[in-house]
């Protein structure tokens, strides 16, 4: 009975230790990162290179572990000039997961490094895979947010293409975002 108990109580540990791991990761990827993440899209039978890209991560207040957010790749010489996706994003066992919700993909993030400035890793999209490196720009800081009503998100949900000179009454086909693991070459 001794052994049970031993046993249940190592696995609980472990457990708790991968739990506070996953939260402290979740903590320092908490803000808005910028940087080049080594993407392309593909539409209408050319492909575009993203020349960079800024990720927000909002923690949930109630599962530390998990959150939303927003992933925008900015173009040059593209039919548009930003493709902006909301986000769900989620660390289990050191692992971040990342839910683009109008695409309905899905990426991992393994072998990375993450403090409060820089965060750089690999992106596993299926069997492709590129590595990618970000900055911090900005972080929250709560005291600074005036309480109450707030009309940010009434001007969140902007067009997830855009151009300066695309026409606002045509609908556009969204362009698919892909790993390129050509453009570190």
């Amino acid at each position: 009975m001794k052994k049970i108990y031993t046993m249940l109580m190592m696995a609980m540990m472990a457990l708790a230790f991968t739990s506070c791991e996953d939260e402290m990761i979740a903590d320092t990827l908490e803000g808005t990162w910028s940087g080049n993440m080594f993407i392309s899209s593909y539409w209408d039978g050319r492909t575009y290179d993203v020349t960079r890209t800024e990720i927000t991560f909002e923690i949930d207040p109630f599962r530390f572990t998990k959150g939303s957010g927003y992933w925008v790749d900015y173009y040059r010489g593209a039919p548009w000039d930003y493709v902006a996706n909301h986000i769900d994003w989620s660390v289990k066992n050191g692992v971040i997961y990342v839910y683009f919700i109008e695409d309905g993909d899905r990426i991992e993030i393994h072998d990375y490094h993450l403090d409060s400035r820089r965060f750089y890793g690999t992106i596993y999209d299926g069997d492709n895979m590129v590595d990618f490196e970000l900055y911090c720009i900005d972080r929250p800081y709560y005291n600074n947010y005036r309480w109450g009503y707030d009309s940010w998100y009434d001007d969140y949900y902007w067009a997830r293409t855009r151009s300066g000179d695309a026409d606002s009454t045509k609908v556009m086909e969204k362009p698919k975002r892909f790993v390129n693991p050509e453009l570190k070459k």
